[in-house]
């Protein structure tokens, strides 16, 4: 075991763990976002710099600051190393940055894409970009290419993070698809169009951060906060069949595999489970999904605020407690 000082805050971990999951340990806001790093695949990481943390202290033995900022998904603990995340301002600014370069080429199209509200590219940009852009230059668009009858691919929002590649190779067998072209002519698809139909190949989606690929099952249909999601599981021989359910009254609009709080799938799931089976009647319903990821989709979800309390009867207990704290009282700011 080695000990890590991040932020202020020390922690022991393993050897051998990275930078990013020593934080992650600690958790709360100190730990850097991710991009491209996802847990369950291996080789992800250091692609998207979104991570990116100073090293004021490489260990115990040798005290010395490395020169430069690292990517904290991929830059392994030394004992007796100081790392600054949130308290050193050139990685705020190198953060900045970072937002700034992904959204380049991003198209501001939030309004109409499926991704909205679990984005992963809007909540960092949220929470580390700016107001404005510098960029005036034209941006980088790509043709639509139908890669699959059940997945979407709109590849002008891709940032290149690799997820879905990692997957295929790793998850999926016979992989079809990956990274074509080089530099600013790099983007995901297959040389032969129509050909991504892997019994596990939907899991591209639940991997991807931003909305570059969805599902056509799903497409337009509604928008995630409308929708509540609910765990379920059923018998499966391919997966374990555990999922969530985002229903709107009693239709089943899509089926994902289960996420943590750092958006990374817990179970991937196959593809019967995930397009085959939208009536409710498939599945033992568990309860509703608690999403644990700062989103709209967990904001009074389940239990809207009330400012009136004699006008509700029989609130939820929980709701009452909230309410304690709450500077208003029936209706009135105190």
């Amino acid at each position: 075991m080695v000990k890590i000082t991040f932020d202020g805050i020390e922690v022991e971990v393993e050897e051998g763990t990275t930078i990013l999951n020593a934080a992650r340990k600690i958790g709360g806001e100190v730990v850097p976002p991710a991009m491209c790093y996802y847990t369950p695949l291996k080789g992800s990481g250091g692609k998207c710099r979104a991570c990116l943390v100073k090293v004021a202290a490489g260990s115990a033995k040798d005290t010395r600051p490395m020169p430069k900022l690292v990517a904290s998904c991929i830059t392994p603990v030394q004992d007796g190393m100081v790392v600054e995340n949130t308290t050193n301002p050139d990685v705020l600014a190198a953060r900045k940055g970072v937002v700034e370069m992904l959204l380049i080429n991003h198209p501001l199209d939030c309004p109409i894409c499926d991704q909205a509200g679990e984005c992963d590219l809007q909540n960092f940009a949220y929470e580390h970009g700016t107001s404005g852009t510098r960029y005036e230059e034209e941006r980088r668009t790509f043709d639509k290419i139908d890669i699959g009858p059940l997945i979407q691919l709109h590849m002008t929002r891709c940032i290149l993070c690799y997820r879905c590649v990692y997957t295929a190779d790793q998850i999926a067998e016979k992989r079809v698809h990956g990274v074509l072209g080089r530099g600013d002519a790099a983007e995901i698809g297959t040389y032969i169009e129509n050909v991504i139909d892997n019994e596990f190949s939907g899991n591209v989606i639940d991997v991807c951060p931003v909305g570059a690929l969805t599902d056509k099952t799903f497409r337009f249909k509604n928008r995630v906060w409308f929708t509540k999601p609910v765990d379920a599981h059923r018998d499966c021989p391919k997966c374990s069949g555990k999922t969530v359910l985002w229903m709107r009254g009693n239709d089943v609009l899509r089926v994902t595999a289960r996420k943590d709080q750092y958006n990374e799938v817990q179970e991937f799931i196959c593809n019967e489970c995930r397009f085959d089976h939208k009536d409710p009647n498939d599945w033992t319903i568990e309860g509703p999904r608690k999403i644990d990821r700062g989103s709209v989709i967990s904001t009074n979800h389940y239990e809207l605020p009330v400012l009136n309390v004699p006008v509700v009867p029989n609130l939820p207990g929980s709701t009452e407690e909230d309410l304690k704290d709450t500077p208003f009282n029936l209706g009135r700011q105190v």
